[in-house]
């Protein structure tokens, strides 16, 4: 199995003001090791809001979790009221931004172009995207899962160079298991990965496809980390509600335990 470190990626939506997320990864620093930081990559997505709070603490604790953020324009500067920009975020030393969650598609309308420039523009301002994908579950039982999903893929990395698409993160995410309780199995969840990875292959060739990872994310928890996580493309996953606690978050890192 190729060398990919998993990236356990913690979104809190709209969720935790800036006092609740700095009492969160106060508890987090405590439940997790330096053992559990050699064997996987930890982030935490906070609203925007939080961004600089969480910064100061991870920053003056020395707490190795790399700040994230939920998502962010593709322009520089300019009248874009209530939006922010992705060299605003690069200024708070953010890692990653997550791109095109299915939230974001959905209910605010984001289509495959606005979030292809958002991809582009993350790169483009030093940091990394986690771009998502994923179908509904009307989709999925009409079988339309694949073009679905390896159409989004094929719109968010087709302007990139193959070096860009190797060091970003994709993360499937079905729609239908998101805040539902209901998951994937990790079989199914291990089938989708695969065909994204051989369209990465497809578009950018073998040594893209081979470092790029994979996350999975849908009502992920400690519970079910260890099973998606054992399956060959899948890198880490994208946690939602479980990742506003904290004990439990800790658990999904450290999977390789269970």
């Amino acid at each position: 199995m190729p060398d990919r470190k998993p990236l356990i990626s913690g979104n809190w939506k709209m969720n935790l003001n800036h006092f609740e997320a700095t009492a969160t990864l106060d508890k987090l620093r405590y439940l997790l090791s330096k053992d559990d930081y050699e064997a996987v990559d930890v982030s935490v997505h906070p609203p925007f809001t939080d961004i600089r709070t969480v910064q100061t603490f991870l920053e003056s604790e020395k707490v190795p979790i790399a700040l994230g953020a939920q998502n962010c324009h593709w322009e520089a500067n300019g009248a874009y009221t209530g939006e922010v920009a992705p060299g605003m975020l690069f200024k708070l030393n953010v890692s990653y931004v997550i791109v095109g969650h299915s939230e974001r598609r959905e209910i605010f309308g984001e289509d495959d172009i606005i979030v292809a420039r958002k991809v582009k523009s993350v790169f483009e301002n030093g940091m990394t995207p986690i771009l998502c994908c994923g179908e509904t579950l009307e989709e999925r039982e009409g079988e339309a899962t694949r073009g679905k999903v390896t159409g989004q893929i094929h719109a968010g990395i087709e302007a990139l160079k193959p070096e860009q698409v190797a060091s970003m993160v994709l993360a499937y995410e079905p729609i239908w298991a998101i805040g539902t309780g209901r998951t994937a199995s990790a079989e199914d969840a291990q089938q989708v990965c695969s065909w994204i990875r051989a369209k990465v292959k497809e578009m950018k060739g073998a040594d893209a496809a081979k470092a790029v990872r994979i996350q999975y994310g849908g009502s992920v928890k400690a519970g079910n980390a260890a099973e998606l996580m054992s399956q060959p493309d899948i890198d880490g996953a994208l946690v939602g509600g479980a990742a506003l606690d904290p004990e439990e978050f800790a658990r999904i890192v450290q999977f390789r335990l269970s």
